[in-house]
């Protein structure tokens, strides 16, 4: 799976380049940046793959070279049927709160419903509030506050009631 860095690096190099669009894919995602004319890099797609990574567009080899470099790590399987993990349905900036000066949504050890908001994602300006989907107790935050979250990537493991 990719990493949150490897996904900046990928739109930095992108942003400086003259490569307009870059596809990036492997047995986790599928993940398509594009950029037009003079605009900033713009993340237009990402999905379930599976398939082997490659690159297509048109890059400098050293470009190409990097993109290569980085291979799919496998995320260990939850063996354990008492336990759920929530994951992002979306890429963005993940948040415990509503704003920086209110409490988070949920904490560990903090017992949640289907229903129950547990972070917000911010993808393209708008505030997306994200529910459980299950019910249980929450015994992991697996992200950190503010950062880039990915399509599938596991936000909060919860022990099932």
């Amino acid at each position: 799976m990719l990493k949150v860095s490897d996904i900046r690096d990928f739109i930095h190099l992108l942003d400086e380049s003259t490569v307009h669009e870059l596809r990036i894919e492997t047995d986790e995602i599928k993940l398509t940046l594009k950029k037009a004319d003079g605009s900033p890099v713009v993340a237009t797609g990402v999905e379930s793959a599976n398939t082997a990574m490659r690159l297509t567009g048109t890059t400098s080899t050293q470009n190409a070279n990097m993109v290569e470099s980085v291979m799919p790590t496998k995320e260990s399987k939850e063996d354990d049927s008492s336990t759920s993990v929530i994951r992002s349905p979306m890429v963005g900036t993940f948040y415990r709160a509503s704003s920086p000066n209110s409490e988070a949504f949920v904490q560990v050890g903090d017992r949640i419903s289907e229903h129950t908001v547990v972070c917000i994602i911010e993808a393209m300006k708008l505030m997306n509030e994200i529910e459980a989907d299950v019910k249980g107790e929450i015994i992991e935050v697996l992200t950190e506050n503010g950062h880039l979250v990915e399509y599938g990537q596991p936000l909060f493991r919860v022990k099932l009631a």
